[in-house]
């Protein structure tokens, strides 16, 4: 039996879902941040009903401080939203200033509070150009940071750094997953809106990864 050792960051959107299924045999717990985000509500109702299907238990902490204090689009209502493609020029409003720093401060010390040795994050690829704290060079900065400031020397891992989205998509579809389950919209509309750039991004990665997209745009 594998040893339940690993927290991980875990939105409910397709990146973290695949990541949570692709290791769910060492997850133990899942965090989710809700900082106040447009998408908050809907990513989290996904989060929890994937959690009670593999028997993870499911964390869920706020982080009001971010929404209250931090300027970002993404926080900011559906309105402030961009639509349009999915680059640094179009999206850079929805940065929210070194948020992935702030959740993996938070889920180190609730993995060391648990007896948790390993910390895990779905940052990926495509975010690079966009989110400087999903780059390689945060990510091995930050987890030697985690790993010196810990008696247990917590480590973390992001396995997807180096994929693309659509790689993503390729390896949900190897393990099954509902994606339809899975939430990404900016907006947090009922429905993905079709337009903006994470819903954009969404569905490209879909095509190039030639998987039938189960998700319903309202455009």
């Amino acid at each position: 039996m594998t040893h339940k050792d690993s927290a991980i960051i875990y939105s409910g959107g397709l990146d973290s879902t695949t990541l949570l299924y692709d290791e769910r045999e060492r997850i133990a717990l899942a965090v989710t941040f809700d900082y106040g985000s447009n998408h908050a509500a809907r990513e989290m109702e996904c989060a929890a009903r994937h959690c009670k299907r593999l028997g993870i238990e499911h964390m869920v902490l706020r982080l009001d401080f971010i929404k209250q204090h931090f300027g970002s689009s993404l926080t900011a209502g559906a309105d402030a939203i961009p639509e349009g493609s999915y680059d640094e020029s179009n999206m850079q409003s929805t940065v929210v200033p070194f948020r992935n720093g702030i959740m993996l401060a938070v889920a180190c010390g609730v993995a060391e509070s648990r007896g948790l040795e390993r910390v895990l994050i779905a940052n990926h690829g495509g975010d690079h150009a966009i989110y400087p704290d999903c780059r390689p060079g945060f990510v091995q900065a930050m987890g030697e940071a985690m790993r010196q400031g810990t008696y247990a020397g917590v480590t973390l891992s992001a396995p997807y750094t180096d994929l693309s989205k659509a790689d993503i998509v390729r390896r949900a579809a190897q393990l099954g997953i509902d994606l339809s389950d899975t939430y990404s919209c900016y907006r947090g509309g009922e429905r993905h809106c079709g337009r903006c750039g994470t819903c954009r991004e969404r569905r490209e990665a879909f095509a190039l990864a030639g998987v039938a997209d189960p998700t319903i745009y309202e455009n």
